[in-house]
């Protein structure tokens, strides 16, 4: 078979030396690969076409925040338990296009009911934000979804939050890294493949995540997805605001 040949989808997480994707041929389950992306853009000239993209970054930025944020970060920390502090909280496009953390700070004071200011974790994610939300469009959601590992752990896990966290202290936790490449493992991707040496600027922990958000492509493009919340909300630009697994 052509390696073109089948129905290709991606499982993508940003990692320190850029995008890292599991591609997978859904025609061909034993047909993977593990390759990293230097700009997002790439993913939609990439041949063969990637038919679904679920990539673990926000899509959708409100012009306003309210009192619970985001729906889609409230409907995702819902189902995660003791792991719904890996679900961070996304302010305002206005403040997401602040370079200066100062100025992204007062930027998300003012556009932001109560007044709150922005994580540092949060902001370090702000260009990769950027990258998408500049070429995002309503016509590329077809192809385009925002996921979230712990998430879609979560749905493979039988919709339960996995017992063991995957850091502690900033630190990656070799246990509950092997829980979430096991659980994998069980949903038929090889052990070989998730165990292989991340490229450079990639951490274990990204490969495993890009994987998880293949397989809720999988599901996406099988209409077997949910979006969280079910009746999400639209940005400013038209955009749609949920997580899907």
């Amino acid at each position: 078979m052509p390696e073109s040949a089948g129905t290709w989808v991606a499982g993508v997480d940003g990692c320190r030396a850029g995008w890292i994707a599991v591609l997978r041929n859904l025609s061909d389950p034993k047909n993977l690969k593990l390759q990293l992306f230097e700009h997002f853009a790439d993913f939609l000239s990439f041949l063969p076409e990637l038919k679904i993209i679920a990539v673990d970054m926000p899509i959708g930025l409100p012009n306003l925040l309210g009192p619970d944020g985001r729906g889609a970060e409230k409907a995702a920390r819902k189902h995660l338990g003791m792991r719904q502090s890996s679900v961070f909280s996304v302010p305002s496009r206005a403040a997401v296009y602040e370079e200066d953390y100062r100025a992204s700070c007062e930027t998300s004071l003012k556009t932001s009911s109560p007044p709150r200011k922005v994580s540092k974790q949060c902001f370090y994610l702000f260009p990769k934000i950027r990258e998408i939300d500049d070429l995002m469009t309503p016509e590329l959601e077809s192809r385009i979804y925002e996921v979230h590992p712990e998430l879609a752990f979560w749905r493979l896990n039988g919709e339960a939050e996995m017992s063991m966290p995957k850091k502690v202290k900033s630190r990656a936790n070799p246990s509950g890294l092997d829980l979430r490449r096991d659980l994998l493992v069980s949903k038929g991707l090889p052990k070989p493949f998730l165990d292989q040496k991340p490229p450079r600027g990639c951490g274990r922990d990204d490969l495993l995540d890009a994987a998880a958000n293949s397989l809720i492509a999988e599901r996406i493009f099988n209409r077997q997805a949910e979006p969280f919340p079910e009746n999400y909300q639209r940005d400013g630009k038209g955009l749609r605001m949920a997580i899907w697994a």
